[in-house]
């Protein structure tokens, strides 16, 4: 399985979109960026699938263009449309690989994450750096929708099911992390338990 963040040189405020290609190529997220459906096909010829880890407009502004460029199938907490439902312990492929579906509500009433055996998608319920927090952060709860309990809990069960062989952490904003992924989450965890503001200006 080979993983590509097709949006590292985004002009555009966006988030992370993975390219997973494996027997299968599926996205992570589509994003914002404009053009991002140009920038799978010089990648892919076809795409089968679309996973989202939450409907916030950073991670699906272009679904639409993805979806008129390739028609894959697309998989979200919510039936919108032609959208696939999936839910808390449902297993979706990624990149024709099975992951585990882990609903993660706190940055976003929707919000999902997705644990293989060796990587984890966690979307924004926690990121390896965002320049509030190094090796650890986690998603924005003064936004509608958000509550910093529920992401706390959502990250306790997240670790709860994080498989012993997961050594890939593939966030929705900052850079990828590989090594000790239990110990990133557990300070993002611990970071956001603390009830501070995540910014000093909040």
């Amino acid at each position: 399985m080979e993983i590509t963040c097709l949006t590292e040189a985004a002009e555009t405020f966006t988030a992370n979109v993975y390219l997973v290609e494996g027997q299968q190529s599926t996205l992570v997220d589509a994003g914002a960026m404009p053009g991002i459906d140009d920038t799978v096909s010089s990648r892919v010829a076809t795409l089968d699938s679309i996973v989202l880890t939450h409907r916030h407009a950073d991670h699906v502004d272009q679904l639409d263009a993805i979806q008129r460029a390739f028609e894959p199938t697309v998989y979200a907490a919510d039936a919108t449309g032609e959208t696939v439902r999936i839910e808390d312990g449902d297993e979706v492929p990624i990149g024709g690989e099975p992951f585990e579906v882990v609903a993660t509500p706190g940055h976003a009433p929707d919000h999902l994450a997705f644990v293989g055996n060796s990587v984890v998608f966690s979307g924004d319920i926690v990121v390896y750096s965002d320049g509030a927090f190094d090796n650890g952060s986690f998603g924005r709860t003064d936004i509608p929708g958000a509550d910093r309990e529920t992401l706390v809990e959502s990250l306790e069960g997240l670790l709860e099911r994080l498989p012993d062989t997961v050594e890939s952490l593939y966030p929705g904003h900052g850079p990828a992390f590989h090594g000790e992924v239990r110990a990133v989450i557990e300070r993002g965890r611990e970071r956001a338990a603390r009830g501070e503001p995540k910014y000093q200006e909040d």
